[in-house]
């Protein structure tokens, strides 16, 4: 219905009956509404908009050439169903998680007309109607409740160009203060939510008066920047590039930047020092993070350990008649030296015997009686490290009981130097991938006294976060470091552990020996890569070795974007894997449509997930926590109460509310950096152009490695020798090993 019309805007009411096109990431959307005279197709950002909704819309009319008459929406509002017919569409929308069809018309049938007012104020009364017990009744109304907040948040935030994706990180971040917060202080945003750019919040900043030079704009900048450079693996920027970077930023006078630097300084929020004669910049956590690690390092290296009255070469000697193994000469070293010092670390590549060190160093501690505790940085990593050492493995985070404290800590770790570890050894595997930040939160944990193994290989992808911890300590040559580099027989036997090495030394691989797990398959565009792997994983790998397409094989590419990208070939595997069926329920969440039977990843450590150990179809085990990394099958998609059940790799199944569906990605194809800390029996490998950045030999070599029986590489063979001769680390700015270097100076003058 046509409410008014004047020369400007125009409103319409009605209800949503189509949704032609939506953009979850900005909530823009293509909709067919029926008013009471009409049909009407309307076009506009609408942030939260659902099949049954009754909306009021005020906009403009356009045409367009192929749709003709179309009104663009400019704002809208919810309107309450009037009718028994349009409550139960409403209600049955999916808008309140929890109620579904058929449990709509049950509420609407028990209550009628005053349906809406009884989910708001009296939701108890819920507990009436078939089916819906405590517990659900409670679940509905506080979802009912979300709702409303939510779109009302929404919807000011809309007036500010806030997509839609943004907006519900923001109400996830501050719940209902959201406005409030927002006015308060919209710089906030770029600190507190990840994925918010300082332009986002300065936006918001500038509608609401904020003066462009402001000290108040200034400062936001520039710990923006330093915020922003540690995406980058930054722990610090030296001044010069921070004065460059906030200038660029703000479009303001340097001399502005200088003055803000200083007067946040003197306010301690960020820290200056003299590195080597430059002067750099830290923003205070990672400073703090940075200091606490070298004294830590040092302090576990210089301290007094128990000494053993162990007859190392005969332990070693009972060891390989055990095992039926022959140490390598620097096995034995590793082994003797984590005996003899409070801290070591042990490194290597491929087929070097990581895995046989390390388990002869578990079996020399157990003989002494000694506790040990076991941890990765995922739990894939934790997993496997497991899988190899017969021990129970953590996560870093679970080690040291990371949980939810209360409402006002938040999560925190329970472990750390006022409740230390109680273990006489702790060995950290993948450490590599440990940042800054998760090795002070480690380190804190550790008693002295306490022997710490670290192991991981140094050649490897850098870890995401800020930092760049276990080529500078090594670097530093302040701890002591043993390098696994003798390669056994029985792994030589392996292209993909000799071509690994290989690569690494910058050489090419040998490709397509016979009877061997290392090939190259030779395509000369982006659509016939696309297609070999599609063959590859539909036909000709299971044919040949009986390969699981979803278990066994794993497609590993160096970006996201682009036609070898891992948002192209999800598309594409998922089809073909995993075609649309009509026994099969689907949800779509963002640009991803999930459906049962997906290969999924976890892509964010959750604590509080809930998950049970299904065994033999009966739970033997309940507990908490997913981790980023984890993969697992989607087993079922309830649209009426509004969850997906994901059955991991582990044989643990979590339930999702709809609304954390942004903590899953499909996984039939991962980047490369998301591999890391997994294995899996066959690893496909596209290699066509892109970024140079992005094509490296660190990333090709982490690629390899996490293959276990095959590696298939599609593509040009010359972007493969582009990948090897790229030898480009990029530059991070981290002080650990100057630090380390300079306190351990200081300690042997003093």
């Amino acid at each position: 219905m046509i409410i008014s019309e004047g020369t400007r805007l125009v409103t319409i009411e009605g209800t949503v009956e189509e949704i032609i096109f939506q953009n979850e990431s900005n909530g823009y959307v293509v909709a067919v509404v029926e008013t009471e005279d009409d049909m009407v197709t309307i076009v506009g950002y609408i942030p939260i908009i659902n099949i049954g909704e009754t909306l009021s819309f005020q906009g403009n009319w356009n045409y367009h050439p192929s749709y003709g008459q179309q009104l663009k929406v400019e704002t809208y509002t919810t309107v309450v169903p009037a009718t028994l017919n349009g409550i139960e569409k409403y209600l049955s929308s999916g808008l309140v998680s929890g109620i579904g069809p058929k449990t709509a018309k049950k509420i609407v049938e028990k209550f009628g007309a005053d349906s809406i007012d009884i989910l708001q104020y009296h939701p108890e009364k819920l507990k009436l109607v078939e089916g819906i017990g405590e517990k659900k009744a409670e679940k509905i109304a506080e979802a009912f409740v979300e709702q409303r907040e939510l779109r009302d948040i929404m919807i000011f935030l809309q007036g500010y160009g806030i997509s839609a994706n943004y907006s519900i990180k923001k109400y996830k971040k501050y719940g209902v203060e959201t406005i409030t917060k927002v006015k308060e202080n919209p710089y906030r945003l770029s600190e507190d939510i990840f994925g918010i750019g300082f332009k986002m919040a300065d936006k918001i900043a500038r509608s609401m008066g904020i003066d462009y030079r402001s000290k108040y704009r200034i400062n936001a900048g520039i710990k923006f920047a330093l915020m922003e450079s540690s995406g980058s693996g930054h722990t610090y920027l030296p001044k010069k590039v921070l004065i460059n970077d906030s200038a660029n930023l703000l479009m303001v006078e340097k001399e502005l930047i200088e003055e803000g630097i200083t007067e946040l300084a003197i306010k301690q929020e960020i820290q200056l020092e003299n590195l080597d004669g430059v002067m750099c910049v830290y923003y205070m956590p990672y400073y703090y993070a940075e200091t606490n690690v070298c004294k830590k390092l040092i302090e576990l290296s210089q301290v007094e350990i128990h000494r053993y009255d162990i007859d190392i070469n005969k332990e070693l000697h009972r060891i390989e008649q055990e095992e039926v193994i022959k140490f390598a000469e620097r096995q034995k070293e590793a082994i003797k030296e984590s005996i003899e010092n409070g801290i070591i670390i042990i490194t290597g590549g491929p087929g070097t015997g990581k895995t046989t060190t390390i388990n002869s160093i578990i079996k020399l501690f157990e003989s002494q009686s000694l506790s040990i505790s076991l941890a990765a940085p995922t739990g894939r990593a934790a997993k496997r490290m497991s899988e190899a050492t017969g021990m129970e493995a953590k996560t870093i985070h679970r080690l040291l009981e990371y949980n939810y404290i209360d409402d006002d800590i938040g999560m925190a770790f329970s472990k750390d130097d006022g409740s230390p570890l109680e273990s006489d050894v702790v060995i950290i595997d993948e450490v590599s991938m440990v940042d800054i930040l998760l090795m002070n939160t480690l380190l804190k944990a550790i008693m002295p006294g306490t022997r710490l193994i670290l192991v991981g290989d140094v050649d490897q992808l850098p870890s995401v976060g800020p930092g760049n911890v276990l080529r500078d300590i090594i670097d530093s040559k302040i701890i002591k470091v043993v390098k696994l580099d003798e390669i056994f027989r029985q792994a030589q036997e392996s292209m993909i552990v000799v071509n690994a090495h290989k690569i690494n030394k910058g050489e090419i691989p040998f490709l397509n020996v016979k009877d061997k797990d290392f090939f190259f398959m030779t395509r000369k565009t982006g659509e016939s890569i696309n297609q070999t792997i599609l063959e590859l994983c539909i036909e000709r790998l299971p044919k040949f070795n009986g390969y699981d397409p979803l278990k066994d094989i794993q497609i590993l590419s160096p970006m996201k974007g682009g036609d070898i990208g891992v948002n192209f070939l999800n598309e594409r595997l998922q089809e073909a894997l995993n075609p649309k069926h009509p026994n099969k329920t689907e949800k779509k969440s963002g640009d991803i449509i999930f459906r049962v039977g997906d290969k999924i990843m976890q892509i964010k450590n959750n604590y509080r997930m809930k998950w049970k150990l299904i065994e033999d179809e009966m739970v033997t085990q309940e507990g908490e926590g997913v981790f980023n990394g984890d993969y697992g099958f989607i087993t079922r998609i309830d649209n009426e109460e509004g969850e997906l059940t994901v059955m991991f790799d582990d044989n643990k199944e979590a339930v999702y509310q709809f609304s954390q569906l942004d903590e899953l990605k499909l996984a039939y194809a991962t980047t490369i950096h998301k591999s890391q800390g997994s294995e899996f029996p066959v690893v496909i490998i596209p290699t066509f152009w892109g970024p140079p950045m992005l094509l490296t030999r660190n990333l090709l070599y982490t690629a390899i490695t996490r293959a276990k029986e095959l590696v298939v590489l599609v593509g040009m063979e010359k972007y493969l020798h582009m990948m090897i001769n790229n030898n480009r680390i990029a530059k991070r700015y981290s002080g650990l090993s100057k630090r380390l270097l300079k306190v351990f100076d200081m300690m042997i003058r003093g």
